[in-house]
């Protein structure tokens, strides 16, 4: 009997053994999991853009000349840098010097006709009152003194329309350097050539109305920059003048640039039917810092509308639709739903729902990461801030 009970007692032993055997080689193996601790931090509500930015200069103008014509001289060439009033281009103008002549010449002959004919003016004005002077002392008749005043009135008009003439010539000249200057691009500002359409003997030629061409110069001040950024209808009415930014240039990566909104366009634009945006512009808060910057490097905003220090905060990606988050616990993760306050892309505010310290999955799209999933922590990608 002993020994039957003996023997039996081995069997369950052997059984209960390769029972707890086959659970442990069939068990699933636990997920490992990428963790991220909740624990107190800044928090903001912020905004981005929709679609890439532009850096813009505050003045930048495309420069074509009023009339067409073939480029006689060009003073600059691309990446010059150009004061105000600087002479940039100017086309063949042989006939308009040639009609400047004619206008310098002309006005001089008028300035000495009114010499010729005001010199007679005044002598015959002078004969007028010696011949008054002798009628009154009974020399001469009445109708003698007539014919000297008369005479004198005569060159005097003529005297006055020697001057008109001059005036006439003077216009003409003006004129004349006005048409001159039609083909002619002065820098309107200071600032620096970006490009050139054409060479010496090419035809320039002005944009029509409606017909769009290449303009001869186009001349950037890139000592004043700002960005550019399209946002979404729907966050436009939280946008306002004055609030923080960060800007972000691809060509500088993992730095910031500070910045404060400009200006919020009046009006809604529509790229696409289904992208329908506001275009919003920000001033760099610290201008020397964009000082190395070219004008239409791609940029990235984020708008600060509110933020709120010692939160307690997760990573946006731990929360999935509807507030929930899963949380590992002795080696299982359970399903919670937290109650979200401030949230942006990177960190959001939990209310309720989770305690600090509580560590949370961030890898939610790795296959098998659910609630009662058995997990353990990826030690290499864990961290606490």
């Amino acid at each position: 009997m002993k020994s039957y009970l003996r023997g039996l007692a081995v069997a369950v032993a052997v059984v209960a053994l390769l029972g707890a055997g086959f659970w442990w080689f069939s068990r699933p193996n636990p997920i490992s999991v990428v963790l991220k601790a909740a624990e107190p931090g800044r928090v903001e509500a912020t905004l981005s853009n929709t679609r890439a930015g532009t850096v813009e200069a505050c003045q930048r103008t495309k420069l074509s000349t009023i009339l067409g014509g073939r480029i006689d001289v060009l003073f600059v060439k691309e990446g010059d840098r150009v004061k105000m009033g600087d002479l940039l281009l100017k086309l063949w103008n042989d006939d308009q010097k040639a009609q400047q002549t004619l206008a310098d010449a002309q006005l001089e002959l008028a300035r000495r006709r009114v010499t010729e004919a005001c010199t007679v003016a005044a002598s015959a004005r002078r004969e007028a009152d010696r011949t008054a002077k002798l009628r009154r002392d009974g020399f001469v008749s009445e109708a003698k003194e007539d014919a000297a005043r008369t005479e004198a009135e005569a060159k005097e008009a003529a005297c006055a329309t020697a001057r008109a003439d001059v005036a006439q010539a003077q216009a003409k000249l003006a004129a004349v350097r006005v048409e001159q200057g039609r083909i002619s691009l002065i820098a309107p500002f200071a600032g620096t050539v970006a490009k050139i359409v054409g060479e010496v003997g090419e035809y320039s030629t002005p944009s029509p109305p409606g017909v769009p061409t290449p303009p001869a110069i186009d001349l950037i001040d890139d000592s004043c920059l700002y960005v550019k950024a399209p946002m979404d209808e729907v966050d436009a009415p939280k946008i306002r003048p004055g609030q923080t930014v960060r800007i972000r240039i691809d060509a500088f990566p993992g730095r910031n640039f500070p910045g404060r909104v400009k200006r919020v366009a009046p009006y809604v634009t529509a790229v696409e039917k289904q992208s329908r945006t506001v275009d919003v512009e920000v001033d760099f808060g610290k201008p020397d810092e964009a000082g190395g910057l070219l004008v239409g490097y791609s940029a990235d905003v984020e708008i600060v509308l509110e933020s709120k220090e010692n939160a307690l905060r997760v990573p946006t990606a731990a929360i999935q639709e509807g507030g929930r988050v899963l949380v590992l616990k002795d080696g299982l993760l359970e399903e919670r739903r937290v109650k979200a306050g401030l949230s942006n892309w990177e960190y959001t505010e939990v209310l309720e729902g989770i305690a600090s310290g509580d560590r949370l999955v961030v890898s939610l799209e790795k296959e098998g990461v659910k609630a009662g999933a058995h997990a353990v922590p990826d030690e290499k990608n864990f961290v606490t801030k």
